[in-house]
């Protein structure tokens, strides 16, 4: 096995003086009146996030704040991995894996990192086929096989809890059946969701709430699911040509997760525009939208067996007109194996992101559970 070396994230200045070549050169789409987030990304916040991009932004300050994160790269399986690796001061610490998903990457956990590893030892890679991981995508159940290898070969984590959001969940989940015997626990904020493979006629009243509100935000978002399942590569052409499209792609997942202009509060337009960066300077785009077809193509194991592997439910915060993941759907995905489940008041999709404090004392509270 390949020992892991460090990574200095470092882009050339030619790289950025393309990107404000394009900004300042976008061909701005019309839009109907009064159109507000209701087809997708508004205009008005377009060219103004645009303006910001171009004007204030600077990703030198954040590729700093980046380089200060413990990153490295290592290659298994012939695919090659970046993660932060956060080591605590305490020798007998447990190790913590987080997993992020998509529009988001490993930056989703840039606010917790150093407070859990207080008391973890902390790893974070980039999923591969985003950021600076190979430009690969795989499955959700060979990306949990990579993880585990990481974990215990690489790391010498022999036991380790996962957690995740999105698709960091999913992968948590892969863990579970995959590989029970290393992972202690999973924390995670959704369990997957209802879908053409759910029995709807034995589901509790909560749970059909639950999934009538699901069914109707595909309806209105969903859109790049589908797109990205099916067509990936069609896409691909417009976002790795137009740094204003990628952007617009990814706010709109933002506005679909029910943030829209309330985007700019929760995260901040710099820290919004560094996660863009991540995807736009790595070239990343085409590749993290295929993940969605190769989970379409080979769907990720995450029930089966019940293997007793302790899961902790921090549900999210619905988005306006949403319901919020109800305890028996936890219990129903998860074989009854939940240990602790509570209900995040202020944190959305993104959790450790938006409410950092709220999602490190739910960690620590679940891993005290395991100890």
């Amino acid at each position: 096995m390949q020992q892991p070396t460090p990574f200095t994230i470092a882009f050339p200045d030619e790289q950025l003086a393309d990107l404000k070549s394009r900004l300042r050169h976008t061909r701005w789409p019309d839009e109907p009146a009064d159109a507000a987030w209701m087809f997708g990304t508004n205009l008005g916040y377009m060219k103004s996030l645009t303006d910001y991009w171009l004007n204030q932004y600077d990703w030198r300050q954040a590729e700093a704040r980046l380089n200060a994160l413990p990153n490295y790269k290592v290659q298994i399986d012939g695919v090659d991995l970046h993660f932060v690796h956060r080591p605590s001061r305490k020798p007998d610490a447990p190790a913590l894996l987080l997993l992020h998903g998509w529009p988001d990457s490993f930056y989703r956990y840039h606010k917790v990192i150093d407070a859990l590893a207080e008391d973890f030892h902390v790893v974070v890679p980039s999923i591969p086929g985003t950021g600076f991981s190979q430009r690969t995508a795989l499955p959700v159940d060979k990306i949990a096989d990579l993880f585990a290898q990481l974990m215990g070969d690489v790391l010498g984590h022999d036991r380790f809890i996962a957690a995740g959001g999105d698709l960091g969940s999913v992968i948590a989940m892969s863990l579970t059946q995959r590989h029970p015997e290393k992972v202690t626990g999973i924390h995670v904020t959704d369990v997957g969701y209802p879908d053409h493979t759910t029995n709807f006629s034995v589901l509790s009243g909560p749970e059909q709430a639950y999934a009538g509100a699901i069914q109707q935000w595909f309806f209105a978002h969903g859109a790049f699911n589908l797109v990205q399942a099916t067509k990936p590569q069609s896409l691909a052409f417009a976002m790795n040509d137009s740094p204003v499209g990628l952007a617009a792609w990814i706010m709109s997942f933002m506005a679909g997760m029910g943030v829209g202009d309330e985007a700019d509060a929760r995260f901040g337009r710099d820290e919004l525009l560094t996660n863009i960066m991540i995807y736009w300077l790595t070239e990343t785009a085409a590749s993290s939208f295929r993940l969605y077809n190769a989970n379409a193509m080979q769907p990720p194991t995450i029930k089966g067996r019940n293997t007793r592997v302790p899961v902790a439910v921090a549900t999210e915060a619905p988005i306006p007109g949403g319901v919020r993941l109800p305890r028996e759907w936890a219990d129903r995905q998860t074989a009854g194996n939940v240990v602790q489940f509570h209900d995040m008041e202020g944190a959305g999709h993104f959790a450790a992101w938006e409410d950092p404090q709220v999602y490190v004392k739910d960690l620590k509270s679940f891993a005290l559970l395991l100890s």
